[in-house]
């Protein structure tokens, strides 16, 4: 899976026109955030292909900051503090956690500054009895 950062434009009518070309390609958005934040919207969207979504907002004059790979994880929704300790232990493993959001199936989707080490605390958890 793929997180794409998307710069769309701070008017009406901007997210729609992603949505419509992405569409037009069969591209499938998993997840995703929308926001504006000092007078530019900001969007991370996840992907199963993220060669044709970059391709599809390409050509359609949409910018594409970065596409970076993901770490998907589950957590114990009956369990309150799930966040916390995986956030903890990404951050004790060294693991900055620069965005966070869920996807369309409850998964926690995180895009983290070291990939190899947020691997492996990520594959730690998923291997550990109920938390």
């Amino acid at each position: 899976m793929r997180d794409l950062t998307i710069r769309l434009e701070n008017r009406p009518g901007a997210l729609a026109e992603m949505g419509e070309a992405l569409g037009s390609a069969g591209v499938s958005v998993e997840g995703g955030d929308a926001f504006v934040f000092g007078g530019a919207g900001i969007a991370h969207f996840l992907f199963e292909d993220g060669t044709a979504a970059r391709k599809a907002l390409e050509e359609k004059g949409i910018e594409v900051l970065a596409d970076r790979e993901v770490l998907v994880q589950r957590l114990n929704q009956d369990r309150p503090g799930q966040l916390g300790k995986i956030s903890r232990l990404m951050a004790e493993a060294g693991v900055n956690i620069e965005v966070i959001y869920s996807d369309h199936q409850n998964q926690l989707i995180l895009v983290v500054d070291d990939l190899e080490n947020g691997r492996a605390v990520s594959d730690a958890w998923k291997n550990q009895p109920a938390k």
